[in-house]
């Protein structure tokens, strides 16, 4: 089974959106396994109102009310976020390619030892890496990409998200990472755009995760 990881250089730049593209160009299941904020709509509850393919969404192996990073928001409901729990979880048991959503970057904590790039590690799953841009991106994105190469985690690619800016080419060529491609800015994702640039990103994909 391909697993395939998707992470971002922070917070807030939209990996719940690119999940769902990828998902869908490529008709893989999709997976958040550690889920922090239920208030809202949850990520996987997004991403299953956003494909239109066959993919399963498959349910979290912690749901955390507190909208907070991992470790803190399962000490505040008295929960040790478990790697055994996490690695037996029936997502990972299933044959079809999956999508699995991180929360945050890859310093993010999921308990007192336990980083996101850990498990990322232990998931022998291969990244993409999400970006945008913002003051300091260069510096959060190579920084990523730098985190990842030294741990020897598989690199698909970066897929940018929001308005094409310069600091695109640069990224590219600092990290030495190819691009898959890019989303463009939209307040109002629905099926049709996710479809659309599904399409459009499926060929870059699919040179890494062929069928």
């Amino acid at each position: 089974m391909k697993r395939i990881f998707i992470t971002g250089i922070g917070t807030g730049i939209g990996k719940t959106l690119v999940s769902a593209v990828v998902t869908e160009a490529l008709q893989a299941n999709y997976w958040k396994p550690v889920q922090a904020g239920l208030e809202e709509a949850t990520d996987k509850e997004t991403v299953a109102s956003l494909i239109s393919n066959a993919g399963l969404c498959m349910d979290e192996a912690y749901r955390l009310k507190m909208p907070a990073s991992p470790h803190l928001a399962a000490r505040g409901e008295g929960i040790v976020i478990s790697l055994d729990k996490l690695m037996g979880h029936p997502a990972l048991q299933q044959s079809k390619c999956l999508v699995i959503e991180g929360a945050g970057g890859l310093m993010v904590p999921l308990n007192d030892t336990l980083f996101t790039i850990d498990f990322i590690k232990k998931l022998n799953a291969s990244t993409v890496i999400v970006a945008q841009n913002y003051l300091g991106s260069i510096n959060h994105s190579l920084l990523t990409a730098m985190a990842l190469q030294q741990a020897n985690i598989p690199i698909a690619g970066w897929i940018f998200n929001g308005d094409e800016h310069t600091n695109e080419a640069d990224i590219i060529r600092w990290s030495g990472i190819q691009r898959i491609g890019r989303i463009p800015q939209t307040t109002a994702p629905d099926k049709t755009f996710v479809q659309q640039q599904a399409a459009l990103l499926k060929p870059s994909l699919e040179k890494y995760f062929p069928a």
